[in-house]
């Protein structure tokens, strides 16, 4: 039933967070290095944005699996479109006002990543909405509905792309554009079936519970992000050709490490509708091997489809075997953590994992080269693991009898079958 719940989730995943960005990147290679450059910027920059927002989707999905059948919906729901009016406002108004102060930050030619950010940044509430609908859809227990949206979203990119970065003569701004009105086409077909749904009115659910319930989440995803940074100055100190294959591995290994989010979400979503979630740490372990394995196998072929010397991308990815086996049992534990409502302890233990691995990259790269780095990674992953709760997380959750399909909340049933 993990697998089931899991696959689609994989998939939206892969195509929401990894496909629309190198879709752009695509089109625009044409356009030279600046366009690149901006794209790539640019999405950076949105990944960061959405971190900001990710504790909204997160306590959503949550306490939407907490009460359906149980309590009313609505306020869940209404606290949610709430905190999105807000952190829309909060986000994108001083993106879009600061935008050339902000593309300054990142690159020496500003102008076009600012012209990126005027329409990507402007655009962020159409992507926080649509985190908002898939995340109580999440918590109703269906999870093939936001793989269709993300489908149906990036099949309207690549059509919406060439249109509007060639033939409608906009370059970088049209593949932000492109992206804004796909995203806003998929939000409309997922409010249709939102609007649908019979969700009775109810009290008693402040934005606070949203928050908490969220926020060790968001804490966990932009904790990463600002190590990872930190990872990309300590490796530049190590040449070009080394930061060139961090970042293609980083790339290649993305779309293993979306296995171990979608588990992750899996065990969330059975936790907080409390349906048994049977050993999520194994689980995360194997999952880890098996990507390591089949990262190992394809280092080198795929690693040459971005470069033509892979040696240092192929470097990072064998490294990281030592590092994908404990962080996929830690992503997976964290599923269940985050629902049972001691996200804050699995917070803790990743910034205690990350308060070892920066110091040791820094000491261990001037003793090994580079090499120092993915041991420092390996190190982290596995303290965190060690300092997480694991044990108590592997047990059942206790199974809540539920009201009658008839006094729920969906008009359709929540796998979407």
């Amino acid at each position: 039933m993990m697998i089931r719940l899991a696959l689609p989730i994989y998939v939206e995943l892969l195509t929401a967070v990894v496909a629309v960005g190198l879709i752009d990147l695509l089109w625009v290679s044409g356009l030279g290095e600046g366009a690149i450059a901006a794209v790539t910027v640019g999405t950076t920059a949105e990944y960061l944005a959405y971190g900001l927002f990710l504790a909204v989707p997160t306590g959503i999905t949550v306490l939407v699996g907490r009460r359906d059948g149980r309590a009313p919906l609505g306020p869940v729901i209404r606290t949610g479109w709430l905190l999105w009016a807000v952190c829309s406002v909060a986000v994108a108004v001083p993106g879009v006002l600061l935008r050339e102060p902000l593309a300054a930050l990142f690159t020496d030619d500003p102008a076009l990543t600012a012209d990126f950010f005027l329409i990507s940044l402007g655009g962020l509430p159409v992507y926080y909405a649509q985190t908002v609908v898939d995340g109580v859809l999440k918590g109703l227990g269906d999870t093939r509905r936001p793989m269709r949206h993300a489908i149906i979203c990036n099949v309207l990119v690549v059509a919406l792309d060439p249109l509007f970065i060639f033939g409608f003569g906009m370059g970088v701004q049209g593949a932000a554009l492109a992206t804004v009105i796909a995203r806003a086409v998929t939000l409309a077909i997922a409010l249709l079936h939102l609007v649908r749904l019979r969700v009775p009115a109810g009290h008693g659910l402040t934005t606070g519970e949203v928050l908490r319930t969220g926020f060790p989440m968001s804490g966990d995803f932009l904790a990463r992000a600002v190590v990872g940074m930190a990872l990309v100055e300590i490796v530049a100190g190590f040449g070009t050709a080394e930061v060139a294959g961090y970042g293609i591995g980083q790339k290649i290994m993305l779309a293993g490490v979306m296995v171990f989010y979608a588990l992750r979400q899996a065990a969330m979503i059975r936790t907080a509708r409390s349906e048994a979630v049977r050993s999520p740490l194994l689980l995360g372990l194997g999952s880890g091997a098996a990507v390591a394995l089949v990262l190992n196998l394809l280092a080198a072929p795929v690693a040459g489809m971005f470069t033509g010397d892979p040696a240092a991308a192929v470097s990072f990815l064998r490294w990281m075997t030592l590092y994908l086996v404990p962080f996929g049992g830690l992503i997976a534990v964290g599923g269940v953590l985050q629902a049972s409502g001691r996200g804050g302890r699995l917070l803790a233990a990743t910034l205690a994992g990350f308060a070892v691995q920066l110091p040791l990259a820094y000491a261990l790269s001037s003793w090994l080269g580079v090499t120092g780095v993915w041991l420092s990674m390996a190190a982290g992953a596995s303290i965190s693991l060690a300092a997480a709760p694991a044990r108590r997380a592997d047990a059942p959750a206790p199974v809540h009898d539920r009201a009658p399909r008839s006094t729920r909340t969906a008009a359709d049933p929540p796998s979407g079958r």
